[in-house]
């Protein structure tokens, strides 16, 4: 096993006190937003053998194991993070597969640079996600039925909201959505700054189920994603329960600390709640326009104790051992790669003990021991 050194992310959105609440250690003062583990060329983690990604490059099958090299290439292809919002982030959806290829191939085609401003595909893949909840955790996820939005929006008694309201009631579902958020994000910024500004007040004014649309209009003033996220369902997970986000599935994290897996993968599509590009059109070629239920996830206990995150993609695979003192060791041996995480109590992994924050990168088919009074979140890809 290797102990993993892992880079904290400064983004303006993150917590000041919760990433460093759960070290162990004094805050910065400065905004910690996410914790990265893994070997995205971004930030990868450490070990005593160099960056996670030189050790795997220098041996993808021996790190990676032939089953994952077989299937994803010669490359870790899941990131973990430890995530903490202090503020909401920006409203964003993520391509499916075949769109991220596209689109990768036709910006790389026409020479945008990868680290361009207004570039949308940083690579050509897909980023499927699961965000598990570690505090309360309030969120954005999926379009809500298209009637309970109109209802939502006629209740502020904002008079040029009453299109939207309008065209809610008159088309069917997906007609709806699409035209309504096409509208949202394609009018005047100033006009639309104004109809903000007043369905924020109205919001503050009324609170209950308008309360978390007045937080994120008091982080983003007259940004029309504050409208965009009225179309999409509040939810509040509480710790342990989890969220997966599949491709087309506008969302938004509002506020929490969570654990969070992906598909190594940087295409974001951002709808709003942003000072960065907005491509609208490349947005509504990807968005998916149907109501949905969120989902909220719940672990399913196995017999030997771990509690897995069910999901429909295979590049992770999340699961999570609370762990008694005293027990016998718990043999968490497999022949894929897997990213072990502390997040309560000391858990014993191999000869290294980990306290919360603390993680390990153990290679395909090492032998993983573990043990101790804690709670243990391991990531891998499924077989």
């Amino acid at each position: 096993m290797d102990r993993l050194d892992n880079t904290v992310r400064p983004y303006a959105w993150g917590s000041t006190t919760a990433i460093s609440k759960l070290l162990g250690v004094e805050p910065t003062g400065e905004p910690q937003a996410e914790m990265w583990m893994g070997a995205h060329p971004g930030a990868p983690s450490r070990t005593d053998r160099g960056t996670l990604v030189e050790v795997i490059d220098a041996d993808p099958g021996r790190e990676l194991g032939p089953q994952s090299v077989a299937r994803f290439g010669p490359r870790l292809p899941f990131l973990l993070k430890i995530l903490a919002a202090g503020a909401p982030l920006s409203l964003q959806v993520h391509p499916n597969l075949a769109q991220a290829k596209e689109g990768y191939e036709d910006e790389e085609r026409r020479g945008i640079p990868v680290d361009a401003p207004h570039r949308n595909y940083k690579d050509a893949n897909h980023k499927p996600e699961l965000i598990c909840a570690l505090t309360e955790f309030d969120g954005l996820c999926g379009f809500r039925p298209p009637a309970g939005t109109a209802d939502l929006l006629d209740g502020l008694g904002v008079d040029s909201l009453k299109p939207y309201v309008d065209l809610l009631h008159a088309h069917p579902e997906e007609a709806a959505l699409r035209e309504v958020l096409t509208a949202m994000l394609s009018a005047d910024r100033e006009e639309m700054a104004h109809t903000v500004a007043q369905a924020a007040a109205a919001c503050a004014r009324l609170g209950g189920d308008y309360a978390p649309y007045a937080d994120i209009a008091h982080h983003y003033p007259g940004d029309p994603g504050v409208l965009a996220a009225m179309l999409l369902n509040h939810v509040r997970l509480q710790p342990g329960e989890a969220l997966f986000l599949g491709a087309g599935i506008p969302h938004a994290y509002l506020g929490g600390l969570g654990v969070e897996i992906m598909a190594n993968s940087d295409n974001v599509l951002r709808c709003g709640l942003t000072p960065k590009h907005v491509d609208v059109p490349e947005l509504l070629r990807v968005v998916r326009f149907e109501a949905a239920d969120p989902g909220v996830l719940r672990p399913e206990a196995a017999p030997d104790g771990e509690e897995v995150y069910e999901t429909p993609t295979d590049e992770f695979r999340l699961s999570r051992h609370v762990l008694s003192e005293g027990a016998a060791a718990h043999d968490l041996s497999r022949a894929t790669p897997q990213i072990l995480l502390c997040t309560a109590g000391s858990v014993r992994a191999g000869e290294h003990e980990l306290t919360p924050g603390r993680s390990v990168f153990v290679p395909a088919g090492e032998k993983a021991e573990v043990s101790g009074g804690g709670t243990l979140f391991r990531a891998t890809v499924v077989a």
